[in-house]
């Protein structure tokens, strides 16, 4: 039935400021970027040309607009590295807030913040 995991929406208070926070800070690429009309904006964001799962970046005012009982609050996004502190070490040096790196049973992680101040994960999974 379901294959994978597709698009996950964020809701950001400014496109251009989370475009660029993911393409400089994160090193992610656009995978989709079009007009949906004036002042509207279809963006996503992810971290390669060939990942199949993305991020939608949509301005929350719109989506309010088009929808007022839209929850348009941050989802609870789990990130994953295969190096922790290469990751860690390259997203402090770019200016990212970040946590300190814990290590829990099932890995290592820490938390970091994106332009509007929510919260991430990224973790290194181990199995």
């Amino acid at each position: 039935m379901i294959k994978k995991i597709g698009k996950i929406t964020i809701y950001v208070n400014n496109q251009e400021e989370a475009k660029e926070f993911w393409i400089e800070k994160l090193d992610f690429v656009i995978k989709l970027e079009r007009s949906m009309g004036p002042n509207m904006t279809w963006l996503e964001v992810g971290p390669s040309e060939c990942e199949f799962t993305t991020f939608i970046l949509y301005d929350k005012k719109m989506m309010l607009a088009q929808k007022p009982s839209a929850n348009v609050e941050h989802p609870n996004v789990i990130l994953s590295t295969d190096n922790i502190e290469e990751s860690y070490n390259e997203l402090k040096e770019k200016g990212v807030e970040v946590s300190e790196i814990m290590t829990m049973p099932y890995g290592k992680m820490f938390s970091f913040k994106d332009q509007d101040g929510n919260d991430y994960l990224l973790r290194e999974d181990e199995f």
